[in-house]
């Protein structure tokens, strides 16, 4: 595969969870990633800073995603409504990627306990900007960090339930359904 041929990164991205699959994430090079992927490892660098990167380089958008759409949510709703709003945004961006990707990239996290902190790390930076949203919509705390963490936390469950093949739904319907349950469990229901 010669390098002019298009998305070098998505084809580094491929490789590597193949890779990391196969192997597991502590015992794959760059060198091997951007060797199987057909191209250099100076291009790997172009795209990522280092192999965790392949794994995690989406989060800001995924962050700004899930902000843009709480932030855009009418102004008349509630603050669970809201955080619908931005996790709707989030699941029809990743729902628009491919699944057999997102769940090589679960089962690569589950696997590694680094890389499931840093998982952990980047689910707490989604909360500190959803509730900062919220608090800008005029949400008191500690509501705004408690509705910020629930909604997080539902779509960290659907997430994993979808990428890891429980359930073959769409994502977006998912986060759906799984909000509405959060609402009814809130509303003892």
């Amino acid at each position: 595969m010669g390098r002019w041929q298009p998305d070098s990164r998505g084809r580094l991205q491929e490789a590597a969870l193949a890779l990391f699959a196969e192997r597991g994430f502590d015992q794959v090079t760059t060198a091997e990633i951007a060797a199987r992927a057909g191209l250099t490892e100076r291009t790997f660098f172009r795209h990522f800073a280092d192999k965790r990167e392949v794994i995690f380089g989406g989060s800001d958008l995924l962050k700004e995603q899930i902000v843009a759409g709480l932030a855009g949510a009418p102004a008349s709703a509630d603050p669970l409504e809201a955080v619908a709003c931005g996790l709707d945004a989030a699941a029809d961006m990743l729902g628009a990627f491919r699944r057999d990707l997102s769940r090589q990239r679960h089962a690569v996290i589950a696997a590694n306990p680094e890389l499931r902190e840093r998982e952990l790390a980047k689910a707490g930076d989604y909360v500190a900007a959803v509730a900062a949203v919220l608090r800008q919509r005029g949400v008191a705390e500690p509501q705004a960090t408690i509705a910020a963490e629930a909604g997080l936390a539902v779509f960290r469950v659907s997430l994993e339930r979808w990428a890891g093949g429980e359930d073959d739904r769409d994502l977006t319907v998912m986060v759906r359904e799984a909000m509405a349950g959060l609402r009814e469990l809130a509303a003892g229901t």
